[in-house]
């Protein structure tokens, strides 16, 4: 159950299930994707992490803009925890993910969760995230016309995605998690930058504010692939091993 509705999900359960949970928000710019998108991906983890995934179908903008997916994977995720024991799962062994606007999505939801005094997850892996960097520098700059998403896509999927009222949701850190002043009690992460990305710094800076506070924040840095490069597991090497190095980290959180 969510604000606006029931939110759809769907339950991958391996014959190697151990008690281990990812709760994976897809990618798609806050404007596409959903549970058929990434099945692949969710069929992927499950099966090689040997842990249930549940994937979330949350709302899409424009129809539904800014907190509208932040606010269904909030709800989701908290259904998660308190169904652990008919779900057959650790409520100590959930990790969040997810991809591009899924990454987001598992940080703010870490961020809410944390706020308000919530269990948290056993660990966050964020696949080449937007956390709202600072357009005016770095990879948003030296990337801007990366292949597969350039700054101008970021803008346009960000307009849909914040609506009228941009301005104001623009500096709220649930949309931005870069805004954020206290990073105490967050759950360790594991981070993919690729090279080819506008968001490649996103992942750098958000690892350095955690690693401020003691947080573990691992990067793993992709200096041949660009976004969305998930999709490409099966045909180039490089991203072969990235997904590899996705499902350590998932299973060895979720331990």
């Amino acid at each position: 159950p969510g604000a606006a509705g029931d939110i759809p999900l769907r339950h991958y359960v391996p014959d190697t299930a151990n008690g281990g949970c990812v709760i994976y928000m897809h990618g798609g710019g806050f404007i596409l994707g959903g549970l058929d998108s990434h099945d692949d991906i969710c069929c992927g983890i499950a099966h090689d992490a040997g842990v249930t995934v549940i994937a979330v179908d949350y709302r899409l903008a424009p129809e539904h803009v800014f907190p509208a997916a932040f606010d269904d994977c909030v709800a989701a995720t908290g259904w998660v925890f308190d169904n652990a024991t008919r779900l057959e799962i650790d409520p100590c062994r959930i990790v969040l993910a997810g991809d591009s606007a899924g990454g987001n999505l598992a940080a703010a939801t870490c961020l809410a969760r944390r706020d308000h005094g919530q269990a948290m997850p056993a660990g966050q892996v964020l696949i080449y995230p937007a956390f709202g960097g600072d357009r005016s520098r770095g990879s948003y700059l030296s990337r801007r016309n990366a292949p597969g998403l350039t700054t101008a896509d970021m803008d346009y999927y960000e307009q849909a995605y914040l609506g009228a009222d941009a301005q104001d949701n623009r500096s709220c850190k649930f949309f931005a998690p870069l805004l954020e002043v206290n990073f105490d009690g967050l759950p360790p992460a594991f981070l993919v930058a690729c090279e080819w990305d506008p968001l490649r710094d996103d992942c750098f800076d958000y690892a350095h504010c955690l690693r401020t506070t003691g947080i573990t924040a691992q990067v793993r840095h992709e200096p041949e692939l660009v976004h969305a490069c998930l999709r490409a597991r099966h045909t180039s090497c490089a991203a072969e091993a990235m997904f590899r190095a996705i499902v350590g980290a998932i299973s060895e959180m979720s331990q």
